[in-house]
């Protein structure tokens, strides 16, 4: 075949290794270079990739008052061995005079404290700050740009209820609550002391000024934002929270695997995210018999378990399914596979090959309703799609 023509083949390990290694990098870097605009981009660089770890949490919390972010915070950093950065702990930790520090911008003190070497290679969960959309947009403009930022909300009639009724360690600082929040350990409870009280017209002006910001914030991040309900209990909020913060934020080539009993909606669930996001459908049963009718080598292998109903060896479907990922399309548009695997074996088959999913979803349904519609379903003989009558 003449090379001009001859289909060009990504080796599947370059996407992989780009995916794990180099798009973020880039990514971090790029950012650097457009947020600092330094005179020397080159030295700049070889700074900063002696300086930067890509793979450690950087996390924003927000929250009316009341709301738990704290408690939530400080169990959070201890979790992913990142540093608890607050608003109060800069200010007890500057050295000048408190009418010095005041004229240090929050967002200045924010930014120098990220910068320090604990922050840069343990990560850092930041809470308190910023409280406006202007400091939101000054935070970004100075490079500091949160990976994964939660907003804990919950009713006002229960944050004003949490306000009442709180307690302090004083030896930790953590906050625990008569009703919401209690000690695992009695020597803790034996210790506690009740917290400093605001009067009611404090509280409410504090719930005010967040609900008039919180749009403009909510607004700011909303690429990487999640909205937590905080009026669950404390375990259940930490476990939604520490969930999203482990979701790595990759802009990568999707490699989609979806899973599930006959019945399920795989083939119909591929079809929607194809057409919305322009990936390539790989349903593995339609690929065979396309396979199995060109007349190619493979196909003289494959057609016979096809005419008698037998399943195709797992080493043909692996052939088959490495050639069709393999094309340019699916190299550059991701790939969304159904139909195999079937069974552990086959997974572990798929996992050692070049061609491992980044996202795999299981699509969970009572054997009942798979029934019905199996019972139900038809097939377009031309397209191969399916529908229920």
């Amino acid at each position: 075949m003449d090379e001009t023509v001859k289909p060009v083949r990504v080796p599947p390990q370059l996407s992989v290794y780009s995916d794990k290694h180099v798009t973020h990098l880039v990514q971090t870097l790029v950012s650097d270079l457009l947020i600092h605009q330094p005179d020397d981009p080159i030295s700049f660089l070889i700074h900063q990739l002696q300086r930067i770890s890509v793979d450690v949490p950087r996390v924003l919390l927000f929250g009316p008052p009341a709301v738990g972010k704290n408690t939530v915070a400080k169990r959070l950093s201890a979790e992913l061995r990142a540093v608890h950065v607050t608003t109060d702990t800069l200010l007890l930790d500057q050295s000048e005079p408190s009418s010095q520090t005041e004229q240090v911008p929050a967002e200045r003190l924010v930014l120098q404290r990220l910068k320090e070497i604990d922050c840069i290679h343990k990560g850092w969960v930041l809470v308190g700050f910023p409280q406006s959309r202007l400091q939101a947009l000054s935070l970004q403009q100075l490079g500091v740009l949160p990976e994964h930022v939660v907003l804990l909300e919950a009713p006002d009639d229960v944050l004003l209820q949490r306000f009442q009724g709180r307690q302090v360690d004083p030896l930790t600082g953590d906050i625990y609550h008569h009703t919401f929040i209690r000690p695992v350990e009695d020597i803790i409870t034996d210790r506690l002391e009740e917290g400093r009280g605001l009067s009611e017209e404090q509280r409410l002006a504090k719930l005010q000024l967040f609900r008039r910001e919180v749009t403009g914030l909510s607004s700011t991040y909303q690429h990487v934002l999640k909205v937590i309900n905080g009026d669950q209990p404390h375990a259940d909020v930490y476990q939604q929270v520490l969930a999203f913060v482990q979701i790595r934020r990759r802009s990568r080539t999707p490699r989609i695997l979806l899973l599930g009993p006959p019945g399920s909606g795989k083939s119909h669930q591929a079809r929607l995210l194809s057409n919305k996001y322009k990936m390539v459908d790989v349903c593995c049963g339609r690929l065979l018999r396309s396979v199995g009718a060109d007349g190619s080598a493979v196909a003289q292998q494959i057609q016979p378990y096809l005419e008698n109903g037998r399943p195709v060896p797992d080493s043909l479907v692996l052939q088959v399914l490495q050639e069709r990922l393999s094309q340019m399309d699916c190299s550059c548009r991701g790939w969304i596979l159904h139909g195999f695997p079937s069974e552990l074996q086959q997974a572990k088959n798929l996992q050692e090959s070049q061609y491992q999913p980044n996202r795999v979803f299981f699509l969970d349904v009572t054997d009942e309703v798979c029934l019905e519609r199996i019972g139900l379903r038809a097939t377009d003989p031309i397209s191969g799609q399916r529908t229920l009558l």
